[in-house]
């Protein structure tokens, strides 16, 4: 098992989670755990870098680099 850290969130953001997300996700802590790690996957990275070299390459193609 991994180690785990307690991590406080409002009162109501908890429960209205509880409600909305009951049937999908075994639980409060399951959801937000399955929500923090797709902020974190690495395609979000990738995805910044192909926007980066798209916005790079349209300056480029207009002559401002």
């Amino acid at each position: 098992m991994e180690n785990t850290r307690a991590v406080q969130i409002p009162e109501a953001i908890y429960e209205a989670v509880e409600r909305r997300f009951a049937q999908q996700f075994g639980s409060v802590e399951e959801c937000v755990v399955a929500v923090l790690k797709e902020l974190v996957r690495d395609d979000v990275l990738e995805m910044d870098e192909r926007e980066q070299q798209i916005v790079e390459d349209r300056l480029r193609a207009l002559g401002y680099v």
